[in-house]
């Protein structure tokens, strides 16, 4: 019988966050422990230096060195993936902006024959061009072969055609999108065209979905049928379809490949903590997305920091903050106060050296090179303020 405490302790190690991985380079740990999620903040800086130590600037050189790339990937959602996944993540992501544009045609009186005419048109720009284009310059360079949607374009959230031609360049691995100034925790985008494609020799869709499974259950081993449907957005056919040809073994109600098995019946957890201080989207906990797992039931009971709807933890699908994590189960909140330049946080278990260490590497990490920890693009200091004094005051 393998226990809840081992199972933890098990994701935690096969996510690298005891420390075995250290030294590694990003992509050697995105395709061991699975891609980074990115939406704007600093989870893909975190997630790398929690589990080998990498600072920014290595982060920042691997993706100007295209060894790792933010690309719209599983559900259409962007993660930061190693150059061997670039295909594959295409691949499964394609289906998102194949299903804006259908949604523009119907809604937004768009053709698309228009979008194939303005992705032709944007191609000739980048390739022209001296740089990465950002969208403003685009614009300016495409002049009336980008259509405004108006009133109705922006009710929908697609305001032109151009993120329509955007996206699916994206998708078939004809352009990429770089930073503008080299960082992943900013919003500002350039494009330059993507030669030679990462997908010459694409798989087939049918293909990408079995080699997407295989990852993902390396990844997040031991996991269920429904924690791979929401990771990989596959309907029920297409994901019973994918993990077919993997022979998953049962590890109670979840499934495993059979060498992960074979490792986690040998697998001891440690008897000291482990602690890791990671983003509130990392993949330890959005691999899965079942934050109970992770959660002592006391734990579960606690309240929401700042919440004003009364919730506990136990009552949220992703947590409400980032997260400390030992052998798996979380143990503390945290957020990243840049204007005392400390993290405020909140602890479920006695803070010993090995805590105060590793809450001051990663103070320190946040502090010196990436100057403040954003959950998201549309995370602040201002709109952190509740949840830090919320954080302040529980800890007080």
């Amino acid at each position: 019988m393998i226990t809840s405490a081992t199972l933890r302790a098990w994701w935690h190690h096969r996510q690298g966050l005891d420390g075995h991985l250290a030294g590694r380079s990003a992509a050697a740990v995105l395709a061991h422990t699975g891609w980074a999620r990115s939406v704007g903040g600093s989870a893909p800086y975190l997630t790398l230096f929690a589990r080998a130590g990498l600072g920014r600037a290595e982060v920042d050189g691997a993706v100007a060195a295209e060894e790792i790339c933010e690309l719209p990937s599983a559900r259409g959602c962007t993660y930061v993936l190693p150059a061997s996944d670039f295909p594959v993540g295409l691949t499964c992501g394609a289906g998102a902006p194949e299903a804006e544009i259908t949604a523009a045609v119907k809604h937004l009186g768009v053709t698309r024959s228009e979008v194939e005419v303005l992705c032709d048109a944007v191609l000739r720009a980048l390739e022209g061009a001296a740089g990465p284009l950002d969208p403003a310059a685009l614009r300016r360079e495409l002049g009336p072969a980008v259509r405004n949607l108006g009133e109705a374009g922006k009710k929908r959230g697609t305001t032109s055609t151009l993120p329509l031609a955007l996206g699916l360049l994206q998708a078939r691995g004809r352009i990429r999108r770089v930073p503008v100034n080299g960082r992943l925790d900013e919003q500002r985008f350039g494009y330059v065209p993507w030669v030679p494609s990462p997908l010459v020799d694409a798989p087939s869709a049918e293909t990408a979905r079995t080699v997407l499974a295989a990852r993902y259950f390396h990844w997040a081993g031991p996991a269920s049928l429904n924690h791979f449907r929401w990771f990989s957005g596959f309907g029920a056919t297409a994901a019973k379809a994918a993990v077919a040809p993997l022979d998953l073994v049962p590890v109670g109600d979840l499934l495993a490949l059979p060498g992960t098995v074979r490792e986690l019946r040998a697998f001891e957890p440690p008897d000291e903590p482990s602690y890791a201080l990671v983003g509130w989207i990392d993949g330890i906990h959005l691999l899965h997305r079942d934050l109970q797992r992770l959660l002592d039931p006391v734990d579960a009971a606690r309240p929401e920091p700042a919440s004003t709807r009364g919730r506990t933890l136990g009552d949220l699908a992703d947590p409400p903050c980032q997260l400390i994590v030992d052998r798996g189960r979380i143990v503390g909140l945290w957020e990243y106060d840049p204007d005392a330049c400390e993290i405020v946080r909140q602890l479920f278990v006695p803070e010993d050296d090995a805590l105060r260490a590793a809450i001051a590497r990663t103070e320190e990490f946040a502090r010196d090179q990436l100057g403040d920890v954003r959950g998201g693009s549309l995370d602040s200091p201002a709109s952190r303020a509740p949840r830090l004094a919320a954080l302040r005051a529980i800890r007080g």
